[in-house]
């Protein structure tokens, strides 16, 4: 393994991440831009990624660019990667997408179900296919997640978020026996409660139901929370830079709660 610091550099790598416009996603492509590498933003609006791309940190070097691909259809994901693959070796694929609707399990339909399965599981598979074969030629390579704490213990409410997330989290370690050889690690990070438009949104709905408000639904939360607080977005990159750094090399194949201590305070 290189010394410290240069075990956590990722000059000379390029990394494609998703969703990559706002929240989680966002705070890992400028983390992993400040840790050298080259960026691919994938995100469904041209504008935000545009607005993304000038927030990047770019040192010498560096090429970022983006793709505007909408994750609901896996046959577009796969188009999109392979014209990036044809012209670029992807290190690191940052798969990330929005979450599905809220509501509980035994109530969602079918097509709820195949709709989630086709933007996390399926698009995820297409963007895998597109970019192990670059992966494996490198040597290197980075598959990393992002799911959440119900791959360990379902939220109440989540029904579809939960069963889709808990598929993801098997599919990433099937990859990781499988790629291991080639020098490739596939992990999948849990995120906690963390601060983004996609949890007020998910509070605010919960709030509506209840008949209460978002800054209650917010500190009953907060109560089941050992860290006492809600988590940020760059915390939950800090770790996707980890797991995308050769300093990460021996660690494949797990699920990493990012949740300040709620899982193993429930």
């Amino acid at each position: 393994m290189d010394s410290f610091p240069e075990c956590f550099s990722l000059a000379g790598r390029v990394a494609f991440i998703g969703g990559a416009t706002q929240g989680i996603g966002r705070a890992c492509a400028i983390a992993l831009a400040q840790a050298g590498a080259s960026v691919i933003l994938a995100g469904r609006n041209d504008e935000g990624l545009a607005k993304a791309l000038n927030e990047l940190p770019c040192k010498a070097g560096q090429k970022h660019g983006t793709s505007c691909v909408d994750y609901a259809s896996w046959t577009a994901v796969q188009q999109a990667a392979d014209a990036i693959a044809a012209s670029r070796t992807i290190h690191i694929l940052i798969h990330n997408t929005g979450g599905p609707a809220a509501g509980f399990a035994v109530d969602a339909n079918p097509t709820d179900y195949a709709k989630a399965f086709e933007m996390h599981l399926l698009s995820g598979q297409a963007l895998v296919r597109a970019f192990a074969p670059g992966m494996r030629a490198a040597g290197y390579g980075r598959i990393v997640n992002i799911a959440s704490t119900s791959v360990v213990t379902p939220i109440k409410g989540l029904g579809v978020s939960n069963t889709i997330r808990a598929a993801v989290a098997n599919w990433s370690r099937s990859l990781a026996s499988e790629l291991a050889p080639f020098g490739i690690t596939s992990n999948t990070v849990l995120p906690g409660y963390t601060a983004t438009a996609r949890l007020a949104s998910l509070f605010k709905g919960k709030a509506d139901r209840a008949g209460s408000t978002e800054e209650q639904i917010t500190r009953d939360a907060v109560a089941t929370i050992p860290a006492g607080r809600l988590g940020e977005a760059e915390e939950i990159a800090a770790a996707v830079l980890f797991l995308s750094s050769p300093a990460a090399s021996y660690v494949n194949g797990v699920n990493l709660p990012v949740d300040g201590g709620r899982l193993a305070g429930n």
